[in-house]
């Protein structure tokens, strides 16, 4: 069976994320920080999927705790990571003159810095055996930031990040997709107590169905999912300059003579 990955693996996004990849028969590597949670999720997937789960409580932000999580993409001995979904997110609601510099690192760490490593871990093996595809949970918010918010701007990394990452795996077998939803309805608002918008409302998304709309894209070999029509709408205008320019860049290079790398590639 295949392997997949998830980082904040026990709510929200990454839980609706563990509960698609295991019901299409994936084995599951969770990772969070709360062991119990993790441990009662992976208890639900077994029983639910049939599938085997590992459970990988890590704080990301700690680099030792995320040194295992690289270990584990790369351990020789264990299951490779086909899937690797890179959702876990710290976001600091304070206003960045206003904001403890510890908590702005912790964003950073999290939101920038293990997307890079666990991506740079994984990406290897799965170009070696010509498959694999890695998911960078990015935000809306990417795009259109709120005044004094480095979590949006963390977002905006991961969106460039995984473009130059997906540009850079064209005919490896392996792929590298941004997701980019809106306002998400998750238990993180019932914890912290904030506001949700009416069912229904279309700037509102149910995690299943961004999970959903981001692996059918994932399928029709897209780099970036931006599920529901309002975001979808804005993000395609203002995506245009980029589009454009990668489509030059597509037609000057046909007509240059590049040199063979320096490193060939293994491929299945």
């Amino acid at each position: 069976m295949p392997t997949a990955l998830i980082t904040g693996a026990s709510t929200g996004l990454g839980a609706a994320f563990a509960r698609r990849l295991g019901a299409e028969g994936h084995d599951l590597v969770l990772v969070a920080r709360n062991r119990d949670r993790l441990e009662a999720a992976a208890a639900g997937h077994r029983a639910a999927f049939g599938v085997r789960v590992e459970v990988l409580a890590a704080d990301l932000a700690d680099p030792a705790a995320r040194a295992r999580v690289e270990r584990r993409l790369t351990d020789p001995d264990l299951s490779p990571v086909d899937v690797l979904v890179n959702n876990a997110a710290v976001e600091t609601c304070t206003e960045f003159a206003q904001a403890r510099l510890g908590e702005l690192q912790t964003e950073i760490a999290v939101n920038v810095t293990a997307v890079l490593s666990l991506t740079h871990a994984a990406v290897p093996g799965m170009i070696g055996r010509g498959r694999g595809a890695v998911i960078n949970v990015a935000s809306f918010a990417g795009y259109l930031p709120p005044r004094g918010s480095a979590y949006a701007a963390s977002k905006a990394w991961v969106l460039a990040f995984t473009d130059t990452v997906a540009a850079s795996l064209t005919g490896t077998g392996v792929a590298a997709l941004a997701l980019c939803p809106g306002r998400v309805r998750t238990d993180k608002h019932v914890r912290t107590g904030r506001p949700v918008g009416r069912e229904g409302s279309p700037l509102w998304q149910d995690p299943d169905e961004v999970v959903d709309a981001c692996l059918a894209d994932l399928r029709r070999g897209r780099s970036l999912s931006t599920p529901g029509w309002v975001y979808a709408s804005v993000v395609g205008v203002l995506e245009l300059p980029r589009r454009s320019l990668r489509a030059l860049a597509r037609l000057a290079g046909r007509g240059r003579t590049s040199r063979p790398p320096a490193v060939s590639v293994a491929r299945r």
